[in-house]
């Protein structure tokens, strides 16, 4: 059996690497058409390369994507995060769970998951071109012919699997829309927010660790640490808003209100009791000293300033006016958004060739025989975290088995 692999990233070299395991006397072939291989890989995580999530409950596992959930929950049954951490340590690649639930190689080097890689595919004479873009696929007589963008010679194959990761543009999926499938259009999805108008900005590097963050006039909503940058919001609590949100946030041209409750409180009665007891305890100490929750200092310090009170005002001389400024402020304050931020080469999209196309149980498509898919080329996204890798192993692993 000849295979070809459209794509040299994680999706397509977990791919020929299942198809060998499953098929060890087929012929397997990755075309790659950049000059680089893995190129994600290699900056994903800042460089350490979150390669899985430590999560092994099935069902929390795929909350964890916004498009993809149903299916990918029978998926993982049969490729699951454990998988994929036994996948790596039986291939001697030694692996570090964080309290975030994040897993990066013991060495913190997404060289050591390439160098994995590439040792396999050696190891298990899978061939590897680069500068090799395919623009054309076609069917004759049950076989599939590769066109290429340079004038390469057309080469035929029994089967292929694309593994392109995702586009940016629609444009980039035409061809397999030529082909029969239907495509999601694609856009960005992990993205932070700008906030240009915003004078919090010039507390850039403070994280709140447990931040709930919603959109008005929406039922988005999402907690985690957020992280305040030089130009906005980022942070877990932001990337898994935006995931979420991504249409919503597109179709608003990624203008909109962010409330955010800064204490994870969403009950503003429990709210108002806390301050009401630093008041019973400290009456005589000024806001700017006692900071309620255990804010960071300067966060702290700007929300006094926000609500318009003295940070040299006693705790008793609050009242019930500057009490509730304050709960206010902790619970539901607001900024203005307008535009965001990707992360260039580590884009994920929200969109994709769409999973109707597609049967899940083999990853063949459903309009096309012996065609399958792999990753992010698909419309599948997940939340920051190692989940996006994830799903890439698990589709690649079961559209290997060319069932």
């Amino acid at each position: 059996m000849d295979v070809a692999v459209i794509g040299g990233g994680a999706a397509g070299f977990f791919a020929a690497l299942s198809v060998k395991q499953h098929h060890p006397k087929s012929k397997v072939t990755i075309f790659e058409k950049s000059q680089k291989l893995l190129a994600k890989v290699k900056i994903s995580g800042g460089g350490r390369c979150n390669v899985t999530n430590g999560c092994t409950s099935i069902s929390q596992l795929a909350k964890a994507y916004p498009r993809g959930e149903k299916p990918l929950k029978k998926a993982f049954r049969t490729f699951s995060t454990q998988d994929t951490m036994d996948w790596f340590r039986e291939r001697k690649v030694g692996l570090v769970i964080q309290e975030d639930g994040c897993v990066f190689p013991k060495t913190q080097d997404s060289q050591t998951i390439i160098d994995c890689f590439m040792r396999e595919a050696n190891r298990l004479g899978i061939q590897i071109l680069t500068g090799m873009g395919v623009n054309k696929l076609q069917r004759k007589s049950g076989k599939m012919g590769l066109s290429f963008i340079k004038d390469h010679e057309e080469q035929w194959f029994d089967k292929v699997i694309i593994a392109t990761g995702g586009s940016p543009k629609k444009s980039g999926l035409i061809w397999l829309a030529d082909l029969g499938h239907q495509i999601e259009d694609p856009v960005p999805s992990l993205f932070t927010f700008n906030m240009p108008k915003e004078t919090i900005t010039a507390l850039m590097g403070i994280v709140v660790e447990h931040a709930l963050v919603s959109i008005q006039g929406t039922k988005l909503k999402s907690s985690g640490p957020l992280l305040i940058t030089h130009w906005g919001m980022s942070g877990p609590a932001i990337l898994k808003l935006s995931a979420f949100g991504a249409r919503i946030l597109h179709d608003r041209n990624y203008t909109c209100k962010a409330q955010v409750n800064w204490v994870n409180t969403p009950n503003n009665d429990e709210v108002a009791t806390e301050i009401q007891h630093i008041i019973g305890q400290y009456p005589k100490k000024i806001l700017a000293n006692i900071r309620p929750y255990f804010l960071p200092e300067r966060l702290w310090h700007f929300l006094i300033e926000k609500s318009g009170l003295s940070p040299k005002k006693k705790w008793e001389e609050l009242g019930k006016k500057g009490i509730n400024k304050l709960v206010t402020l902790l619970t539901n304050d607001v900024y203005e958004v307008e535009g965001k931020t990707t992360f260039k080469e580590e884009f994920v999209t929200c969109g994709g060739v769409s999973l109707s196309s597609i049967d899940f149980k083999t990853m063949q498509s459903k309009v096309v025989p012996n065609l399958y898919f792999a990753g992010e080329v698909m419309d599948i996204d997940g939340i920051t975290g190692g989940y996006n890798f994830q799903s890439a192993w698990t589709t690649a692993f079961i559209a290997g088995k060319l069932l």
